[in-house]
């Protein structure tokens, strides 16, 4: 299980940095990433309100993402930089995050995938809706 969830990791970061390269300061960006098509669909400025709702997610986190194959089929994931970095102080963990990203599936509730210090990646369940965030965003799966 940890070799699956080490390799949807790695995939995941490989996935945004390619497009992170291409924009001088996309470190400020949101990226919307479609899993079925393997590429970022939709980037958009960070603002106060796109935080304001990664922070609520954060702050809602209920539990340990507990499926073998974390990352779905099908969906799209939103990767939300924070700056500055936000402290997430949990059961599980007690540090600083400065992205977190929010994985969507078809089929399944959301979840959210955080890096620690070490970049291993915990998954967390959380309370709250998406919807919300895709209105900011303006999209539409």
């Amino acid at each position: 299980m940890r070799y699956k969830l080490a390799l949807s990791c790695l995939l995941i970061m490989f996935l945004f940095t390619p497009n992170a390269l291409a924009q001088p300061n996309a470190s400020g960006q949101v990226e919307i990433f479609d899993i079925k098509q393997e590429q970022v669909v939709k980037t958009r400025p960070v603002n106060p309100a796109i935080e304001k709702e990664a922070k609520t997610y954060l702050t809602n986190i209920t539990d340990l993402y507990r499926k073998a194959s974390p990352i779905p089929k099908e969906g799209f994931m939103i990767k939300i930089p924070l700056e500055p970095a936000v402290q997430l102080q949990n059961q599980w963990m007690n540090e600083p995050v400065d992205q977190v990203i929010v994985v969507v599936g078809e089929k399944e509730k959301p979840f959210l995938l955080v890096l620690d210090k070490q970049n291993q990646a915990r998954l967390f369940t959380f309370k709250g809706d998406v919807n919300e965030l895709l209105k900011l965003l303006d999209y539409t799966p």
